[in-house]
C-alpha cells in the first residue's frame, strides 16, 4: 500500500469579537469563547492520534484556539509562529472598510501583490513568509516523519497556502486570488507537496 502523504490542516480561528465590516488583519482581537471551545472539541476528535505538529498565529484569536485544543489533547503542544499571522493592513487596521475609500482599495488591487494596503504589509511579503513556513512544514513532516501539520491561523494565510500550492513562485493578480477560505472555527486539509516549495520572490 502506498503510504499517505503528510497533510497540512489549515484551521481558522473562531469568530472574532469585533464589529462586522471592520478591517482587523494584524489587530490583536480575541475570539468568541463558545465558538473557540466548539472548534477545539471538533478538531481534537478529527486529528490523528499521533505524529501531529501544531503551529499557531501569535494573535490572540488563534492562540485561544491552540490553548483550547491543547487542553483537550495534551499531546498536541502548540508553538506560535509569527509567519502564520494575518496580513498587517497598517493604517486601515480597526477602521470600517466603508471608511477606507474606494480609491485606496483600487490602488491596492491595481498592484495587488506589490502594494502595501494602509502602509502595512504587501501580499508579496506575506506570501514569502507563508511559503517559508510551508517549506518548513514539509521538512518537519516529510517522508521520514510522515506526520501531519496543523496551522491554527487566518483566512488570509489559508489563501496564501492555496496559492503557494497552485502557483509557486508567481505573484497573483487581484482577479486570480482565491476567494474561498475556511469559515470561522472550520478547517481544510491539503497534501504537503513532495517537492520543496519555491518561495515567491
Amino acid at each position: 500500500m502506498t503510504p499517505r502523504r503528510p497533510r497540512l490542516w489549515l484551521v481558522r480561528h473562531a469568530a472574532p469579537r469585533i464589529a462586522a465590516g471592520t478591517c482587523y488583519g494584524a489587530s490583536d482581537v480575541g475570539a468568541d469563547a463558545v465558538g473557540t471551545h466548539e472548534a477545539a472539541r471538533r478538531l481534537a476528535a478529527a486529528l490523528p492520534a499521533d505524529r501531529v505538529l501544531v503551529r499557531h498565529s501569535p494573535l490572540a484569536r488563534c492562540a485561544q484556539l491552540a490553548r483550547a485544543l491543547e487542553a483537550l489533547r495534551p499531546d498536541l503542544v502548540a508553538r506560535p509562529d509569527a509567519r502564520l499571522a494575518e496580513m498587517d493592513f497598517g493604517a486601515w487596521e480597526g477602521r470600517p472598510w466603508s471608511d477606507i475609500g474606494r480609491d485606496a482599495v483600487d490602488a491596492w488591487t491595481a498592484d495587488f501583490a506589490g502594494h502595501a494596503p494602509g502602509g502595512g504589509e504587501s501580499l508579496a511579503r506575506m506570501l514569502a513568509r507563508v511559503a517559508a513556513a510551508f517549506a518548513e512544514a514539509r521538512a518537519e513532516c516529510g517522508p521520514q516523519a510522515a506526520g501531519d501539520v496543523v496551522w491554527i491561523t487566518h483566512a488570509g494565510v489559508a489563501r496564501c497556502a492555496r496559492w503557494c500550492l497552485q502557483s509557486p513562485g508567481r505573484m497573483p493578480r487581484a482577479d486570480e486570488w482565491p476567494v474561498t477560505a475556511p469559515a470561522f472555527g472550520e478547517w481544510e486539509c491539503v497534501e504537503l507537496p513532495a517537492a520543496p516549495m519555491i518561495e515567491p520572490g
